[in-house]
């Protein structure tokens, strides 16, 4: 399709836009704080949001990117991690997924070290054939940490040949956003509170002009971001966009959350363990332990998973588990004509790999990429939308593999083990099954480590392994192996203790606590 105007907003190139953010919470205030850093000129931000309607709030575990959103920000780590609560996080460690007593650590960073020209992994699995037993945790600097409840940033030890540990955050998402709402005010975020009542659209277009408030107050806008949760009240109510249901895949339509008393070891690392219809998240905070189930109601009773979830926290509940129901998928345009959607108002794709937050962060990123001057064009809103719709898609791909390949006799698990799954995963699966190859395409999320982590701990085995791997002799490769084993132990033995660490440098004060 040739480029075309889709929308022109005032005349005059960046001459104060308004854009007006539908809902706050992690999602909203993600959106403001980050869109008034960098739109300093030319743009009046402001967000309308009722403290009557709450927000979700399931998010609390993020991936190593958010690091760079919070420095795009001008953060400072120890001050975010004071004001939520925070505590770092090494990995997942998923437990019972392959089968009823087995776990791994899909943990962050890197594996191991490359030698020629192949990846790491490909040794590793020679190494294998002649033998060992070593998992790939004794190669990651991170895995080995987390299961040693240890972490420090920066190399533990001097000319550490592995670096640093690479890692994330677990924090209290309601907490963050307020962190946020403070950053983005500062900047001149205006902020309304009350409900809206009605959305006004242009006659012509069909686009978005204005909302209402219960109040009489109205916000007229030129582009509108709808944080309004699983309503969409913007880009499903209003514009009638539609939403692709991926619950063929993942059929998972209901979860319970609850805090619990933290445990007596801080870990750092997020837990899920797989349970009968589902499974149960973990996910330590400094002042409290936040817990959930996601299940399938087809194959579990609301009342046996609440039962399920509150036999299995570390310590005494702190409220009654809050319900959630939804469907997987995603808005078959995450930008519709002047509305874009962020957070659960764009999709819902389970935080079993903590990706809802960084779904929000990349979305942002692509809309700064992308935002209009004058005129809205249609070729940047389908090339925004195709690659929002790649992530997704890719992103539900690499979830889908853990439910796809396990080895448990449960009927919900035998159903997802004997179900169709989308053809790109097909091939990757295959591919890692032939020769342990890993293709990484375009800009998907997951890297080459994090998909060899989870095929390998959901039992997918490689019947062969790259033939160059056969190069080095025996003696030097195992020998090249146990160097690494050598560094990543000596790196985490260095380490204090992920408690004792976050005592010294972010440990929450005052009302926090």
């Amino acid at each position: 399709m040739l480029a075309g105007v889709i929308y022109s907003g005032k005349q005059g190139r960046m001459n104060n836009k308004t854009i007006i953010i539908v809902g706050g919470g992690t999602a909203g205030w993600m959106v403001a704080a980050a869109l008034s850093r960098f739109l300093e000129h030319g743009y009046n931000i402001q967000l309308v949001e009722s403290d009557e309607l709450g927000t979700i709030g399931v998010g609390e575990a993020t991936i190593p990117q958010i690091q760079l959103f919070n420095k795009a920000l001008g953060i400072d780590e120890n001050e975010f991690m004071r004001a939520t609560n925070g505590s770092f996080k090494l990995g997942i460690q998923f437990v019972d997924w392959l089968r009823p007593g087995h776990s791994y650590m899909h943990a962050f960073g890197t594996i191991g070290r490359d030698l020629g020209l192949i990846p790491f992994h490909q040794y590793w699995l020679r190494a294998r054939a002649l033998g060992s037993n070593a998992s790939l945790d004794a190669y990651t600097l991170s895995g080995s940490a987390a299961f040693a409840n240890k972490f420090m940033r920066g190399a533990p030890t001097v000319n550490a040949p592995m670096g640093a540990a690479a890692y994330a955050f677990h924090f209290d998402a309601g907490l963050y956003a307020q962190y946020l709402r403070r950053i983005a005010e500062a900047r001149g975020v205006v902020r309304t509170e009350g409900k809206i009542t009605s959305v006004a659209l242009a006659p012509l277009t069909g686009y978005v002009e204005n909302v209402s408030l219960e109040h009489g107050l109205t916000l007229q806008g030129d582009i509108f971001i709808d944080c309004s949760g699983f309503r969409g009240l913007l880009i499903e109510e209003a514009l009638h966009t539609g939403y692709d249901d991926w619950s063929k895949w993942l059929p998972c339509d209901r979860a319970l959350a609850v805090p619990c008393a933290p445990a007596p070891v801080l870990t750092p690392y997020t837990r899920s363990t797989a349970q009968s219809a589902g499974w149960q998240w973990r996910i330590p905070l400094q002042h409290r332990t936040g817990n959930g189930h996601v299940y399938c109601s087809a194959y579990t009773s609301d009342d046996a998973a609440a039962n399920t979830l509150m036999k299995n926290l570390d310590g005494k509940a702190l409220t009654n588990p809050r319900p959630l129901k939804f469907v997987t998928g995603k808005r078959k345009k995450i930008w519709n004509k002047n509305v874009i959607a962020m957070g659960l108002a764009a999709g819902f794709l389970e935080p079993l790999e903590s990706t809802s937050i960084h779904l929000i962060q990349s979305a942002i990123q692509r809309f700064i990429n992308f935002i209009p001057g004058i005129n809205i064009s249609s070729i940047d809103v389908e090339v925004f939308n195709a690659q929002i719709d790649f992530e997704y898609e890719r992103v539900r791909d690499f979830i889908i593999l853990h439910y796809k390949a396990n080895q448990r006799d449960d009927p919900f698990w035998r159903a997802c083990r004997e179900m169709p799954i989308p053809q790109a995963l097909t091939d990757k699966i295959e591919l890692f099954k032939t020769n342990g190859r890993i293709v990484r395409f375009n800009e998907e999320l997951f890297a080459e480590a994090g998909w060899l982590q989870v095929m390998s701990g959901q039992g997918i085995e490689p019947q062969n392994y790259h033939p160059l791997a056969d190069q080095p002799s025996e003696e030097d490769l195992l020998g090249f192996l146990s160097a690494i084993r050598l560094a990543v132990s000596q790196g985490v033995h260095a380490m204090p203790s992920h408690a004792e660490y976050i005592t010294e440098h972010c440990r929450a004060t005052g009302h926090y606590a």
